[in-house]
């Protein structure tokens, strides 16, 4: 029997849950189907979010032949077959090639397509779970229109599991399920309306009929067929990599419950080395010397972290991301070596003085090396005014200090010695 999912797949944009905002009216997608002219486009989203749902739609609004292939097992040669049915009565009007999970294909399968994508013969809706601008080839990019589609959220799945649960019913099971069910079902399915309406089929198929003649699903037997909460957690995806970028931001951005939020999305997904990397980089990218302690006692959570391993590592983990999110901030650090790189890599790296050169050979006196060079612990205060920059250079300035407590302190001890230099 075909799934469940498949035999509730929408047939109108109406029916289509979620991505209200490329189908409301007057949205992108919406415009589109209701033109009937349909072009390349690139569907970009998570699983179960209606990206084949609504090509089959695109197609049969523009009255083209739909043919499908996945990346993942599909080659050239299908490529071409398909190409070949163009010559045919299939092929007036032109096609519609829904292909499923682009990123697996290599730049010359994509170039493949662009032949009879520029001609107009093929109509490419191209789908992706990862990022399109990462590994789709630029010349298939240039020629569609990228659209990004969301995780559904719960209030818009539960309309759907009770359509599902409708149809299970009319085809002759007595199912019964609460809201309250429906609505777990829902938030657990992590934003995948198939996965969804899959579970609650699974549920239903498993649960047994009760004396009422009734099927009745309960939340235990919900959990067990959803195999935990659901959470997008891909190491090599972007969804590692938004969680990443998002645990620094709140942290950098002084907010502990959201950086704790991120930490816990981490743990979930058992990656201790990102976490603890992304830990010791913000130790000194944004707490810096605003609070230099920082970076020693994020070194010993992760230590700590390390040696537990998880469940236990959770704790130093917690503790070095509640420090971070609440301590001052500085990037005065990354912003110095920053633009000294900045200078060093467009050239800006002429010749050390000779009085900083090694002098430390028979001869360097000879060359100049080291000669007029001043110790400056030999000077009061262990400071001696002298040129260390490069000629082309040497009045740049890189380190700016900020303006917590640590780096006023700096600022007015380096205030203080150039006082004196100049007294």
């Amino acid at each position: 029997m075909q799934p469940l999912a498949d035999r509730i797949r929408p047939k109108t944009p109406g029916e289509v849950v979620g991505q209200t905002h490329l189908l409301g009216k007057g949205r992108l997608l919406s415009n589109i189907l209701e033109s009937g002219n349909i072009p390349n486009m690139i569907f970009y989203g998570p699983a179960g979010t209606g990206k084949t749902t609504l090509a089959n739609i695109a197609a049969e609004r523009a009255g083209k032949r739909l043919y499908k292939l996945n990346a993942t097992h599909a080659s050239v040669s299908d490529i071409k077959s398909i190409v070949s049915d163009l010559e045919g009565f299939a092929g007036l009007g032109g096609v519609v090639l829904y292909l499923d999970e682009i990123q697996n294909f290599n730049k010359k399968q994509q170039q493949s397509l662009l032949e009879f994508i520029e001609d107009g013969r093929i109509t490419l809706i191209a789908s992706t779970t990862e990022n399109p601008y990462f590994y789709v080839y630029n010349a298939i990019l240039s020629r569609s229109t990228v659209l990004e589609f969301r995780p559904v959220v719960p209030e818009e799945i539960v309309p759907a599991l009770r359509r599902a649960a409708a149809i299970l019913i009319e085809e002759g099971l007595p199912v019964e399920a609460s809201d309250e069910v429906l609505s777990y079902i829902a938030e657990a399915a992590g934003g995948d309306v198939r996965k969804a309406v899959t579970a609650l089929e699974v549920a239903v198929r498993a649960t047994p009929m009760g004396v009422d003649k009734k099927i009745t699903v309960t939340g235990e037997t919900a959990r067990e067929c959803l195999g935990g909460r659901g959470m997008r957690f891909d190491r090599d995806g972007d969804s590692h990599y938004d969680i990443l970028s998002a645990f620094q931001k709140s942290i950098r951005g002084s907010d502990p419950d959201a950086a704790v939020h991120y930490l816990a999305r981490l743990v979930a997904g058992g990656d201790l080395i990102s976490i603890c990397r992304r830990l010791m980089v913000i130790a000194s990218e944004d707490i810096g010397l605003a609070y230099p302690q920082a970076a020693s006692i994020i070194k010993a959570c992760v230590d700590s972290a390390l040696q537990l391993g998880f469940p236990e590592a959770r704790i130093p983990l917690a503790e070095a991301v509640i420090l971070l999110a609440t301590a001052p901030k500085s990037n005065s650090a990354i912003c110095a070596i920053d633009a000294a790189l900045s200078d060093v890599e467009n050239g800006k790296c002429s010749d050390v003085p000779a009085h900083l050169k090694d002098a430390h050979y028979s001869g360097a006196e000879k060359l100049g090396r080291g000669v007029s060079y001043k110790y400056p612990h030999a000077y009061p205060g262990n400071y001696v005014k002298q040129q260390y920059l490069p000629d082309a250079i040497k009045n740049k300035i890189y380190y700016t200090p900020g303006t917590n407590k640590f780096e006023v302190a700096v600022r007015s001890f380096m205030e203080g010695l150039k006082g004196e230099e100049n007294g």
